[in-house]
């Protein structure tokens, strides 16, 4: 009976472990996926650094500190120099590449999410929705064994145990929550517009808005209104249920799947029909993580050959840099299980060693490899890496290689200064009940968050007051008690909102113009054609795309339009005043700028559409004048 009951015991614990499981080479995946758009994003915003997180921008310290939370900390804002903002970005780059090639993984995480929150907090006006998915994904990738595969820190495993596939613990259980709390968040948001349902125009109106808008979601458009009805229900009810499929106790290597597959080809077609940044990326790379136990078995006993399985690996015993480098090549090129020797523990093998002063690669047919036509052996066998063997072993390249392989065969101690910091340690994934705790404890925070701010936008929407459970849980939330938690979600950026074209599509749709009269007395287009005349007219989605170059870019312009535009129209005139006159000399620089906006709210389908010119400021470029607001014509 005993038995059968730890039987029963242990069936549960595996099925629990496959359910909340994820898998290390998942994680691995997701990680690497992760630090490469951080990268690239890194590398996007650092082409503004001057316009969005200096002084001199169009987000002085003096602006920021008049609009932004006083618990939304940012290292960025030591200081308004371009230089120092500079610096700053070049050691959140260090750490995503640190977290790239998962070296001392953990640490990295924490410090590219403080990083992360300092530069968006910097500039609270270019966060769009990726922004808020980049740091709820990073926050519980803190507590993710990210570094267990694929990394410098698994490479480097100086731990006779061996790791598991996959890893259960609150902290994937709290990554799982997390997914289904964007979408599904998204979702409720949604069901309070009848927009979305009954109506179903929601596609039509997301289409319709030029901020977002890319050609093809312009053909899309153009289809007849009950196709995009069709469309606006399916990804209704699709992001309701779709992330409960992670969830489904049974055929989870089916479901699991399906889901990962499904919600990568729904951002795909989001980042075809609209233009948002990294977001699409982002989001497929999140699913990365969830992809099943089965799918990497499957592929690993799919790419077994007799050449990977035969290849034996051979380092000098006395060349601590050369053992470093082995255990790298065969952890990055995707070769596990790859026996490495050292070659000492071989007669013959010592003997070819020290006449080739090589390492040396016996392939599965016993023939040995030396120097850089081994290493182009090792590579022609990595199942990613393959196309680079053909680079590498072209009759041009060899030579080179050679010399180069024998440059640092000769000059060892050197070459070992680089892999100094890199240190064999042993690698503990175990979760721990402590951060386990803690983890549950900030998951139930997370979700009474995301809760707070469904129920507090359904109270404010309300035309007449109800006495129901949203007012109830209103009441509650406003409580100064309640309120005092709220430092915790402002301090760590979980005071998440998951409103992405919710509760509405934006329909405050338009454009800017700014005429600038220069001191000569001609009027200029400031905004899309620099020194031509000013037109009124609608611009093209090539002069749109010019404009908003980036996505904090395009945030920015579309932020300008909202109710905190006043309080950034001056600071953004004044920027476009300075940035115009550096550029030009004496009659050419400009005496004063006008700024327009061309109000094209959308409409519902079938109806003419209106455009409506509005007056926002005049501004003086000359420092003895101040700005003048202005009224709608």
């Amino acid at each position: 009976m005993i038995v059968d009951d730890l039987k029963n015991r242990n069936k549960f614990n595996i099925k629990l472990e496959e359910l909340f499981g994820l898998d290390l080479r998942s994680l691995a995946l997701f990680r690497v996926g992760l630090a490469l758009i951080i990268i690239v994003e890194l590398i996007i915003r650092a082409t503004d650094l001057t316009a969005h997180y200096s002084d001199a921008g169009v987000m002085p310290r003096t602006l920021l500190n008049e609009i932004s939370n006083p618990f939304h900390w940012s290292i960025n804002s030591i200081s308004g120099e371009p230089f120092v903002q500079g610096l700053i970005f070049l050691f959140a780059g260090i750490v995503a590449i640190a977290l790239l090639v998962g070296y001392q993984t953990r640490l990295a995480t924490i410090a590219m999410w403080a990083f992360i929150i300092s530069i968006h907090n910097r500039n609270p006006v270019l966060i769009f929705a990726a922004d808020h998915v980049l740091r709820a994904l990073l926050f519980w990738a803190m507590f993710l064994p990210l570094g267990a595969n694929y990394s410098i820190d698994s490479a480097l495993n100086s731990s006779t145990e061996k790791l598991p596939k996959r890893i259960a613990s609150a902290a994937t259980v709290a990554f799982m929550i997390q997914m289904v709390l964007i979408y599904a968040g998204s979702a409720a948001y949604k069901t309070k517009s009848e927009i979305w349902w009954p109506d179903g125009d929601a596609v039509y109106y997301a289409l319709s808005f030029d901020g977002y808008a890319t050609a093809f979601g312009q053909f899309l458009l153009s289809f007849p209104q009950p196709i995009l009805k069709l469309l606006t229900w399916a990804a209704l009810w699709f992001e309701w249920l779709g992330p409960f499929m992670i969830f489904i106790p049974f055929a989870i290597t089916f479901f699991r799947s399906v889901s990962v597959v499904s919600f990568i080809l729904l951002h795909i077609s989001f980042g075809l029909c609209f233009t948002l940044g990294i977001f699409p990326y982002l989001s497929i790379v999140s699913w990365f993580a969830l992809i099943p136990t089965a799918v990497w078995d499957n592929w690993q006993e799919k790419i077994q050959t007799n050449e990977r399985q035969g290849l034996k690996i051979y380092y000098d015993a006395d060349c601590g840099f050369c053992k470093k480098v082995v255990y790298l090549l065969r952890t990055f090129l995707i070769l596990p299980g790859t026996p490495i020797t050292t070659c000492q523990t071989d007669e013959s093998i010592y003997a070819d060693m020290q006449e080739k002063n090589s390492w040396v690669v016996v392939d599965w047919q016993e023939n040995r490899r030396f120097k850089w036509e081994a290493l182009v052996y090792v590579f022609s066998l990595s199942p990613v890496f393959k196309p680079l063997a053909f680079v590498m072993g072209l009759p041009s390249i060899i030579p080179l290689g050679t010399k180069f392989y024998e440059t640092i065969a000769n000059n060892r101690k050197l070459a070992g200064n680089f892999t100094k910091p890199f240190k064999f340690r042993p690698l503990d994934i175990r979760p721990y009940r402590g951060l386990n705790i803690v983890v549950f404890l900030l998951v139930i925070y997370t979700l009474i968050w995301n809760v707070k701010g469904f129920v507090t936008q359904t109270y404010q929407r309300r035309k007449v007051e109800k006495q129901d459970l949203i007012t109830k849980a209103h009441k509650l939330f406003r409580r100064r008690t309640v309120q005092k938690l709220d430092v915790v979600g402002k301090l760590t950026k979980l005071d998440q909102s998951w409103s992405i074209f919710a509760p509405a599509p934006p329909r405050d749709d338009g454009w800017h113009v700014i005429q600038g009269n220069l001191k000569n007395g001609k009027e200029v287009d400031v905004l899309y054609e620099k020194g031509e005349s000013v037109s009124w007219e609608k611009p093209t989605m090539k002069q749109f795309n010019k404009l908003y170059r980036n996505m904090q870019w395009r945030s920015y312009f579309l932020t300008l339009n909202r109710a905190i535009g006043k309080k950034l129209y001056p600071y953004y005139a004044e920027y476009v005043c300075s940035e115009w006159n550096k550029k030009n000399e004496g009659s050419e620089k400009l005496e004063s700028l006008d700024i327009f906006f061309m109000e094209e709210r959308t409409v519902p389908p079938g109806e003419t559409q209106t455009v409506e010119k509005k007056s926002v400021m005049q501004k003086s470029c000359s420092d003895d004048q101040k700005n003048i607001e202005g009224d709608s014509n």
